[in-house]
């Protein structure tokens, strides 16, 4: 699959984010612009948005330095879906998918993220192809170098406002006092994102710590 030319101007970036801000873009937009010390994709009166394609913490910095004075639309991709090329290869479907819950990967380095009032977050649920270079291995020779992802279909946006609307991704049914086991079996997740939830809900002081025992930590939920 060739990779999507951006129809805006880009700065070296990926097809993934070029695509989306393709998408994000509106009549009248300015792009790649110089802000302070860093550059913003796209600026519009009263708004930037950020399509960040890595991680949070690789932006924090950018975010403590704008939110105070600017509102902001961070964009954020997951994919839910992957595909594998290689030149002289079929593409293949690969097992790994991601989730919603996936969002929660990037969280945990700074939880408190959507707790600004100036920022709103759009996660972007999507398929993508991941074009790699079949001559590259990576470090650990377990696959190959990744030189672009591409955008194939876009599925769903959610839009969280507040660092409240992440309560939503809780399950329902939790007791009165939970542990991450709880979270786990009722959410269908794994421990591993029962405890990423935890610790950034727990951040946010959205859950009440009580005490820690043999089954895990003990939460409530706080009163909002």
């Amino acid at each position: 699959m060739a990779p999507v030319e951006p129809h805006i101007g880009t700065l070296n970036e990926g097809s993934l984010h070029a695509a989306l801000k393709d998408r994000y873009s509106q009549p009248g937009d300015e792009f790649e612009v110089p802000l302070g010390r860093f550059v913003i994709d796209i600026r519009r009166p009263g708004l930037l948005v950020e399509i960040q394609t890595g991680s949070f913490g690789a932006m924090g910095n950018k975010l403590d330095h704008l939110l105070p004075e600017h509102q902001i639309l961070l964009v954020y991709p997951i994919a839910v879906e992957t595909y594998l090329e290689r030149e002289g290869a079929k593409t293949r479907k690969s097992p790994k998918r991601g989730s919603i819950l996936s969002l929660f990967d990037e969280l945990v380095s700074i939880p408190t993220l959507l707790d600004h009032p100036n920022l709103t977050l759009d996660v972007v649920l999507v398929s993508v192809t991941k074009v790699q270079d079949p001559n590259d291995r990576t470090r650990r020779g377990r696959g190959y170098r990744t030189i672009d992802r591409v955008l194939r279909e876009v599925h769903e946006t959610r839009t969280f406002a507040t660092a409240a609307d992440l309560l939503a991704l809780l399950p329902d049914g939790l007791p009165d006092r939970f542990t991450t086991a709880n979270i786990a079996e009722l959410g269908g997740m794994s421990r591993d994102y029962a405890r990423r939830m935890a610790y950034c809900f727990n951040a946010l002081d959205f859950f009440i710590e009580h005490e820690r025992t043999k089954a895990g930590v003990i939460y409530s939920l706080a009163s909002r």
